[in-house]
């Protein structure tokens, strides 16, 4: 449930606030009022839609209308079977290729995916986590096919496996292993992709899992602090690569709360870096961060209601400072989104950028009684909570006792519980409902979709030089069981057009597969 709120705020409840301390200049340590000097008055936020369906022609057609609209970076959404790391010819593909996102099962794919669109000239973001590093090295070799090398990329890779243990399930490798290879990706990015942001630390499925504000901060950035210590124990230097770790929030109903959450993540992740991990760079304490409004908050009942919620957290992202935005399309809820709604919601932000005026002053709620407790308040809970996670053994040790995933069910189960008591209102769900909704239209993915890519793909392996896939996966499987870094010959990998399921299963030749335990 949400913390405990006064009725009203004054000077009393800031008692020993020192804004120096606490708040700071723009641009300055701690970052509370944002990580830029000018923030939005020298740049807005970048508009990102997150979109992909079917095959890589259907989502590269969505892609150019979303920029032809005004978008400003790119957002892929992967297919269940590509999320897992399965190609679309798979047998537990069946059924799920390009309905949720885009199949990707080659470099072939990811060169239709980006066909037309100058990869040195676009930031994109890869929502993607247990084969993270495997998309990365389509992309990289589809930039290398454009001409563009690695170092003029612009983007992210999700790439957070531990929220993936604790929320959303998208898993391959075991921990240990799985924490290995996000290692080598920074290790391999620092010295060849330098403006590639390395990981994207999510609590946003921590959120939409049922998890509070305050274990949505403090979860999250504890995975945060632990990508740190496995970056420093392979020897990396703290300021080498924590510039390019970056974040990505849920934004949720509670407007003022999800605002102090995000200045009250600011301020613990510099002093954190500062203090405790000894980095001197100011770009390392820097929490750059996406935002997207919460799909969890939509609602299958009266749909147009979901516009209004999206504006709203749209809002509370951009007066929390954030420096990407994906706003939900009203139709989510029921599919992915048409065109229609895409651009509505690619129009919310636009409006929120051009028309309101909440772009020309920085960190406008600063020094409100009521935003600067609440971000004191979210700030002791984090802290509370780092302790309690410290003090049963860290977050691998949470993960693997069940710890985290029984604390998000405890509190998703509380606010189901408030929702059916009516003590929490979801407006058009348990009251102000209506009897005659208007269904909207919703887009429908074809089948030929999983048709289509089980040809490409028998085409692929027809075609590729066999002999040097065999090589080259033999070639990663050495590299694995030598434990050395494992993205110059996955690249090699994917140069050659192995594919997808070809790349995983050699690495879990020598890895072997998570089985997560049972906990409940």
């Amino acid at each position: 449930m949400s913390i405990e709120r006064k009725p009203v705020y004054g000077p009393e409840t800031l008692a020993g606030f020192e804004p120096a301390r606490q708040l700071g200049e723009p641009g300055r340590f701690p970052f509370t009022r944002g990580i830029h000097h000018t923030m939005y008055q020298g740049r807005l936020w970048t508009m990102r839609q997150f979109s992909g369906f079917g095959t890589a022609e259907d989502t590269n057609r969505r892609y150019k209308f979303l920029l032809e609209h005004g978008q400003t970076g790119l957002s892929v959404a992967f297919d269940f079977p590509t999320l897992m790391g399965y190609d679309s010819d798979h047998p537990r593909a069946e059924g799920e290729v390009g309905k949720c996102g885009v199949a990707i099962s080659s470099l072939a794919d990811m060169e239709n995916l980006f066909r037309g669109i100058p990869l040195d000239q676009v930031s994109t973001s890869m929502t993607i986590n247990g084969p993270a590093a495997i998309l990365f090295c389509f992309y990289v070799a589809a930039a290398e096919r454009q001409g563009v090398p690695s170092e003029k990329l612009r983007g992210t890779i999700q790439n957070d496996i531990l929220k993936e243990y604790m929320a959303q399930h998208a898993w391959v490798y075991p921990v240990e292993p799985a924490l290995k290879i996000i290692v080598d990706v920074f290790e391999w990015a620092g010295r060849h992709a330098p403006q590639w942001n390395t990981i994207s630390i999510s609590g946003y499925h921590i959120r939409e899992a049922g998890a509070t504000a305050a274990q949505e901060l403090a979860f999250t950035l504890a995975n945060g602090f632990t990508y740190v210590e496995r970056g420093l124990a392979r020897g990396l230097d703290v300021d080498d690569f924590a510039r390019r770790l970056s974040f990505f929030w849920d934004i949720h109903n509670d407007f003022f709360e999800e605002i102090a959450k995000l200045r009250a993540a600011r301020r613990i992740w510099a002093r954190h870096m500062k203090e405790r991990y000894g980095a001197k760079h100011a770009r390392s304490g820097m929490m750059r961060f996406h935002s997207q409004t919460a799909g969890v908050t939509l609602t299958a009942q009266q749909p147009l209601t979901n516009i209004v919620r999206v504006a709203y957290q749209a809002l509370a992202a951009v007066l929390g400072g954030t420096q990407s935005l994906h706003t939900n399309s009203l139709d989510e809820t029921l599919a992915l989104p048409t065109e229609q709604a895409v651009q509505l919601a690619l129009r919310t932000q636009q409006i929120l950028a051009h028309e309101t005026g909440v772009a020309e002053v920085i960190d406008p709620l600063g020094g409100s009684y009521y935003v600067e407790a609440l971000t004191d308040q979210l700030e002791r809970e984090a802290e509370a909570l780092f302790a309690e996670i410290h003090s049963i053994g860290g977050v691998v040790r949470g993960i693997e006792s069940g710890w985290f995933q029984r604390q998000i069910a405890r509190s998703a189960a509380e606010f189901q519980r408030a929702v059916e008591a009516k003590d929490q209102i979801i407006v058009g769900v348990n009251d102000f409902v209506s009897d005659d909704d208007h269904p909207v239209e919703i887009l429908k993915i074809s089948n030929d979709a999983e048709a289509n890519q089980k040809d490409r793909l028998a085409r692929l392996r027809a075609e590729r030089d066999n002999a040097l896939v065999t090589d080259r996966l033999e070639a990663l499987r050495q590299a694995a069981e030598q434990d050395r870094n494992v993205i110059g010959p996955m690249l090699d990998c994917a140069r050659a057009y192995c594919t997808l399921y070809e790349i995983r299963h050699a690495l879990e030749h020598v890895y072997g597969a998570y089985r997560e335990p049972v906990f409940f």
